[in-house]
């Protein structure tokens, strides 16, 4: 099966796994899947991940996390730009989600960071997705 948006595939993959309290989830692996990942860990969104070889593929492991009584940390993961429609954000337009709870995912030229680390730097780029 032809994959079009990696990305969106990976946010599926892991809303799917969040639904039904899984502890990890298997995902092919890409340089940017696993810099959105970092991302998700770094912010505390999940416990940990890590990258197996499979023969000439690789796959990406992502080990879930959850509060007391299987509370979803991850509470919604949105793709925000998308092949018909790239949506950019200069570092003034970046803004909050849900006053500080939530984050924003960039691609930059420094790489993929979260909108805290593209204030730190002054610097924006293409909006990937929103996470809560």
């Amino acid at each position: 099966m032809s994959m079009n948006d990696p990305i969106a595939d990976l946010l599926t993959r892991i809303r799917n796994a969040n639904m039904i309290c899984r502890d990890k989830v298997d995902i092919p692996s890409s340089k940017i899947k696993i810099g959105i990942v970092n991302v998700l860990k770094n912010e505390g969104f999940i416990n940990d991940y890590k990258e197996i070889e499979d023969g000439p593929k690789k796959t990406l492991i992502v080990y879930l996390k959850y509060g007391s009584m299987k509370k979803k940390v991850l509470n919604s993961l949105v793709r925000e730009s998308k092949g018909g429609k790239r949506v950019y954000k200069k570092v003034e337009e970046i803004g909050n989600v849900l006053g500080g709870i939530g984050i924003r995912i960039l691609s930059t030229s420094k790489g993929i960071l979260s909108d805290k680390e593209c204030k730190r730097e002054n610097i924006g780029g293409e909006l990937l997705c929103t996470i809560w």
